[in-house]
């Protein structure tokens, strides 16, 4: 397998307007597609060549109550924030500036030794995270394990281990590899205006 990227995160807004204004407007990340029809859209915007995020708009979600990243939880949950990797530090005091004229908490910038981070809440109080690289820092060419006690899975190292899963028995044949038709496939017919 070749992994390229998160193809996108899906979040959930009741005011897909608030989210456009805030995601393509303020953060500058253009809007590349858009599903809806009564009482339903997903909207993508394009992080990077190969990221997005997109929201589905749900007119009775609420927005999630605000909670700081990385502070621990107790009960049913799955989400703590997204960080965005930005280029380099003045990336991250556009995006300060940005986020501070237009009326948004905005941390101050941090520095976790491997990124520089920036931390804010989107207008759905979802917890983001703005990161650049420390220069000369390569955490994914020298992984790293600082964890005074790992456990013991963790100790077999930073590469896959295959034999932990049974490999497939049989590999689906080429014959009986079917795609099916989903949402979305409207994007691909929709004309330019």
């Amino acid at each position: 397998m070749r992994y390229t990227g998160i193809n996108h995160l899906a979040m959930a807004t009741a005011d897909m307007d608030t989210t456009i204004r805030f995601w393509r407007d303020l953060l500058g990340m253009r809007l590349v597609a858009g599903l809806g029809r009564t009482g339903y859209r997903h909207y993508f915007f394009e992080i990077s060549k190969h990221d997005m995020i997109a929201f589905f708009e749900w007119p009775g979600v609420e927005a999630i109550d605000e909670k700081d990243h990385g502070v621990p939880v107790k009960g049913p949950f799955a989400f703590d924030h997204v960080s965005i990797g930005v280029r380099d530090r003045n990336d991250l005091w556009e995006l300060k500036d940005k986020l501070d004229a237009a009326g948004f908490w905005a941390s101050e910038i941090i520095d976790h030794g491997f990124i520089f981070s920036l931390y804010s809440f989107d207008p759905n109080h979802i917890a983001i995270e703005f990161s650049c690289p420390v220069p000369g820092v390569d955490i994914r060419s020298h992984p790293v394990m600082a964890d005074r006690n790992p456990s013991p899975i963790t100790r077999q190292g930073a590469d896959p281990q295959p034999e932990a899963w049974p490999a497939p028995a049989q590999p689906t044949p080429l014959a009986e590899r079917r795609i099916y038709p989903g949402e979305g496939r409207e994007l691909v017919l929709v004309e330019d205006e």
